[in-house]
């Protein structure tokens, strides 16, 4: 199989084997209509996977064919792999990986699906099996592993902060430190961990931080700026001490990010806002002292990589 052979349209999106002429949802989409669906379902735009799916793949071919596979496997050979879990932690990304080989394996490619994105799985564990043409299993499983092995990666980690925060009121959450191009799927993640996404992008909420306050004048200046050019729009403001987070507070902040405040510091905050607004702590956070934090009656833990 060479590049030129995946299904990818030169402007993205519609692939060879896409529904446009069956009247099914997704359009635009040359994944499998119900491989879409689940996607859609999930929260991930299926056009988006789709073409992260044959980038990944022409990136491993580069612009070649998988030699030492064509070399060794005969080409109508096929089997069934199984994905299958090293470790304990949990699942996520089994429907993007289902993508990835979905854009290689065009023959006799059928999945059978063992666990669900966010369960909890155990070494040993199967999570996934895929029968194909050996050759097109063996050229796409590294792509698939790649981005499984990720977003499992930071579900699990994420999950353990969700553990930690247990019998607690607040909830872990996380940041914009993502891989550029892996976003909504790193954040999907977040979300089969156990954790709730902040923003996701510069552009669907404000986040007043320190350049910000030295700019307008201080913090306060800071959010009514905001304010009055995107009335709209969610605003986050990050205070350093209890005298900014009076100052927001009275201008009408409905989240504070309170920047490394110390415990004792962080239950003052909560006395002071006294519910007029959420507040997020972050910085100096480890899975240590997360309930500590917690207790305080903070609303969310910010959690970055």
């Amino acid at each position: 199989m060479t590049t030129p052979d995946l299904p990818l349209a030169s402007d993205g999106g519609c692939g060879d084997g896409c529904a446009c002429d069956a009247g099914e949802e997704y359009l635009e989409c040359g994944l499998d209509p119900a491989l879409a669906r689940l996607l859609a379902d999930a929260g991930l735009d299926p056009v988006e996977v789709e073409d992260l799916a044959n980038v990944a793949v022409q990136e491993d071919l580069a612009g070649g064919v998988d030699v030492t596979t064509v070399a060794t496997i005969p080409e109508d050979a096929v089997a069934t792999a199984d994905f299958t879990a090293r470790e304990a932690g949990v699942v996520a990304g089994l429907r993007v990986a289902e993508a990835v080989l979905s854009v290689v394996c065009t023959d006799e490619f059928e999945v059978e699906r063992h666990v669900e994105d966010g369960d909890r799985v155990e070494p040993g564990q199967k999570l996934l099996s895929v029968t194909s043409r050996t050759r097109d299993l063996l050229t796409a499983e590294r792509s698939a592993l790649n981005i499984l092995c990720r977003l499992s990666g930071i579900a699990t980690a994420t999950r353990e902060w969700a553990d930690a925060l247990e019998g607690t009121g607040a909830r872990v959450r996380d940041t914009r430190k993502t891989t550029p191009g892996l976003r909504s799927l790193e954040k999907y993640a977040v979300r089969c961990g156990g954790g709730v996404n902040h923003r996701m992008s510069l552009s669907d909420a404000a986040l007043v931080k320190d350049n910000h306050v030295v700019a307008a004048g201080g913090v306060a200046q800071a959010f009514q700026a905001v304010r009055d050019r995107f009335p709209d729009v969610p605003i986050e403001v990050e205070v350093d001490t209890l005298h900014q987070l009076r100052e927001v507070l009275d201008a009408g902040a409905d989240l504070i990010l309170l920047d490394n405040f110390t415990p004792g510091e962080c239950e003052e905050a909560v006395a002071l806002v006294d519910g007029r607004a959420a507040l997020e702590a972050s910085g100096r956070l480890t899975l240590d002292n997360a309930k500590a934090y917690a207790a305080t009656g903070v609303d969310y833990l910010a959690v970055g990589p």
